[in-house]
């Protein structure tokens, strides 16, 4: 066995039962934007793991799991799926008792965002999220950058894109019409 495989077999053994429903949860996918994680998206709160006492009758089972989600907006449609994908994700698994709370606050914000995901929106074709969210009564509009070409002489040509939390952009430089992750 190499140093290498045993670190990585140290590092799976001693992982906490936690940090193994976190990972196990952090593989789902956004089904509008399934090349983001929920995790990358900042979407996936918290995760608690309930062991069983081993005098009760669901000893031996697997523990409980409770996840818990915040929409991207109140109104997301892709709540149900991913709740349906996160309970299939566990049941892969081994898990059988999962509960997926769905929180609306504190409000999500792009902030919660990964750098890794947005770095993977804008391979996809989706400029990401620039700048924090604002907290005050002073809005700045900030230019977007083009995820095809880099120009920053961008356009936007609708504020609702293909879904809620996309505006609908086109580069005046390479012609190219591309979504924008809004900042909220």
């Amino acid at each position: 066995m190499t140093a290498a495989m045993y670190i990585s077999d140290f590092e799976t053994r001693t992982r906490t039962p936690r940090q193994k429903a976190w990972e196990i949860a952090a593989t789902v996918v956004d089904p509008e934007i399934p090349v983001l994680t929920i995790e990358d998206l900042g979407i996936l709160r918290d995760v608690q793991v309930e062991t069983y006492d081993a005098g009760t009758s669901s000893a031996g089972t697997a523990p409980k799991v409770r996840v818990t989600i915040t929409p991207t907006y109140s109104g997301c449609p892709a709540m149900d799926a991913i709740r349906d994908d996160l309970k299939a994700a566990f049941a892969k698994e081994g898990y059988t008792d999962v509960e997926v709370d769905l929180v609306l606050a504190p409000a999500w914000t792009t902030d919660w965002m990964t750098e890794a995901g947005k770095a993977k929106l804008r391979e996809y074709g989706i400029a990401p999220p620039t700048g924090k969210a604002h907290h005050g009564p002073i809005k700045l509009k900030m230019a977007v950058k083009c995820p095809q070409c880099s120009s920053l002489n961008t356009r936007e040509l609708t504020r609702f894109g293909s879904t809620s939390c996309k505006a609908l952009y086109v580069c005046n430089d390479c012609k190219e019409p591309f979504d924008y992750f809004k900042v909220l």
